[in-house]
């Protein structure tokens, strides 16, 4: 069997890119529906989500690679001719689910990488020593969504066009019996002869057009309901009770985790802040009301306030309460100095934090780490090769005085 392909039939090499190329597609969507059916809970089942969207990720870049070969064999061959040039539409139609195939195979695996790319923090390596994230795509959660959902959407679309192929193969074998299936998968040299007949240029560029035209449509798709998109301002205006002396007009608590060894940011978007602060003494009292429900962490956030973790169905709220001690010394930090509760236990913490004064307005910034043990959170996670054991705590408001 020769590598190039003829009038009759495709080539050894089309031949492999072909059926290579369609069995890492097919196992890249049977593993990505398979990700989707696992359960959320102790450690060895979240490691087998990981494990499951890491094989998935590594699957789709070899048919991506294989692929992208595979398109620049075939820009370089002739194309065999059409067994049946006289039916016009139906080799318009066959041509534009190829062309549609082709583009398939493109871009979503390409968009996949893009999504893992955009995503915060890390979720399921690729498997692979070349790198994690495409160059100049920076890491947003608004993005990444964007990405999703034309990759959720696509793999129905190509699925579809999947099906559309095999169905046109299976008329040719059992309804027409022409022998179309030995130009790809039989011996070549019983393959027919086509007829000599080559339609114009036209019908080509037109078929590509629509294959494109096919794969505009998921970039349309809407990423977030309404109710979805206005989530992130509940963050920004905090509430303040009646007894706070500072009103904090804009903030954001966040938490940094370690997953898979990769670092993934989630921000809670309901808390409310009670401050008393005195500037001449540079002494005062923080308690901050966190809603565990409200808490956003990447792909993981249902996970995260599950049973398993921070539990919010039996532990909603998490409170810190402290007193605001002075700097030990010139252009040093204030420290509220207090107790965490979180989950049911509560320790003693410390949070320093830098504090800038401007008349009645202050801006505060801090950070502090605690460890999940102390908290029984994750109890079932004895070592940190699926969850860490730190965790980052981190706020950034700005307050007016009353």
């Amino acid at each position: 069997m020769k590598a190039s392909n003829t009038a009759r039939a495709y080539g050894w090499v089309a031949r492999m890119f072909h059926w290579t190329v369609a069995v890492l597609i097919l196992a890249a969507i049977a593993i990505g529906l398979y990700a989707d059916t696992l359960p959320e809970g102790g450690e060895s089942q979240l490691q087998a989500i990981f494990t499951a969207y890491s094989v998935h990720k590594t699957v789709g870049m070899a048919a991506l690679a294989l692929a992208a070969l595979r398109i620049l064999w075939a820009l370089t061959q002739p194309k065999p001719r059409p067994l049946h040039p006289e039916r016009r539409l139906e080799s318009f139609g066959a041509e534009a689910v190829h062309w549609a195939l082709w583009i398939g195979m493109v871009v979503m695996p390409l968009s996949g990488w893009l999504l893992h790319s955009a995503a915060p923090g890390g979720f399921a390596r690729i498997l692979w020593p070349f790198g994690q994230r495409l160059p100049f795509v920076p890491e947003n959660a608004a993005l990444s969504e964007r990405f999703a959902a034309f990759h959720e959407f696509g793999w129905w679309l190509l699925a579809g066009l999947i099906l559309l192929h095999v169905a046109g193969a299976l008329k040719h074998a059992i309804l027409d019996r022409d022998g179309t299936m030995r130009r790809m998968a039989g011996n070549p040299e019983r393959a027919p002869e086509p007829p000599a007949a080559q339609p114009g240029l036209l019908p080509h560029v037109l078929a590509a057009l629509v294959g494109l035209a096919i794969w505009i449509t998921p970039a349309f798709i809407p990423t977030a309901t309404p109710e979805a998109q206005e989530a992130p301002a509940a963050a920004s205006a905090p509430a303040a009770t009646a007894g706070s002396d500072w009103v904090v007009e804009q903030g954001k608590l966040e938490i940094e985790v370690t997953q898979a060894g990769n670092a993934v940011t989630g921000q809670f978007g309901q808390w409310q802040a009670d401050i008393a602060y005195d500037p001449e003494t540079q002494t005062g009292r923080v308690t901050v009301d966190v809603d565990i429900a409200s808490l956003t962490l990447d792909a993981v956030s249902d996970a995260a306030k599950g049973p398993d973790f921070l539990n919010a169905a039996a532990h909603p709220a998490a409170r810190f309460e402290a007193e605001i001690l002075p700097p030990p010394a010139e252009g040093q930090p204030h420290v509220a100095q207090g107790r965490l509760a979180i989950a049911g236990q509560t320790v003693e913490a410390d949070l320093p934090f830098a504090l800038t004064l401007q008349g009645d307005v202050a801006q505060a910034k801090g950070q502090m780490r605690v460890d999940r043990r102390d908290f029984g959170i994750g109890a079932g996670y004895a070592d940190e090769s699926t969850v860490g054991f730190g965790v980052e705590i981190g706020f950034e408001l700005t307050a007016k005085r009353r």
